[in-house]
């Protein structure tokens, strides 16, 4: 064999070589992680009833993000993307945090959220009971039709 012969083999070689290598490097699959989400351990130190949301934020630290309504509920947002090359990146993992707090500032609610194909799912929930039966509207009326006092309506007292 010639010399030019040889060369033109080693490049042949070395471009199959370098596509080869292209090829597995560009679909290796890679991972990402965006947000935070508090851990069991840490949301076990936040006590429903007892904590507000300063000590929430030294606890857990600030929120991804707080809502808009009674001065803002907490939301902790942490998401797992693939990434597999040209591909468009897919959300594999969502997990979402929500602690609720009442009209004063306290926690009143605090509840983990997962994404399971698509739909939403509670993890974990924990939530201070309130004393509202299970009572319908018309029992909620009918109940009080006893309770009626004569003296609430003509100011005797």
């Amino acid at each position: 064999m010639t010399q030019t012969g040889r060369t033109a083999g080693r490049m042949i070689r070395a471009a199959v070589m370098g596509s080869a290598l292209l090829v597995a490097v560009g679909c290796t699959t890679l991972y990402r992680n965006h947000g935070y989400a508090p851990t069991d351990a840490q949301l076990a130190e936040v006590l429903v009833g007892v904590d507000t949301r300063g000590t929430v934020s030294d606890v857990i630290g600030p929120p991804t993000a707080s809502g808009v309504t009674n001065g803002g509920d907490f939301f902790y947002v942490e998401s797992r993307f693939r990434f597999y090359g040209p591909l468009e990146p897919k959300e594999i993992e969502r997990q979402v945090v929500a602690i609720r707090f009442d009209a004063e500032g306290v926690v009143s609610n605090v509840e983990r959220f997962g994404l399971e194909n698509g739909q939403v799912v509670a993890l974990s929930r924990r939530v201070t009971r309130d004393n509202v039966r299970d009572t319908t509207f018309l029992r909620q009326l009918f109940g009080s039709i006893g309770q009626i006092n004569a003296g609430d309506f003509i100011g005797d007292g």
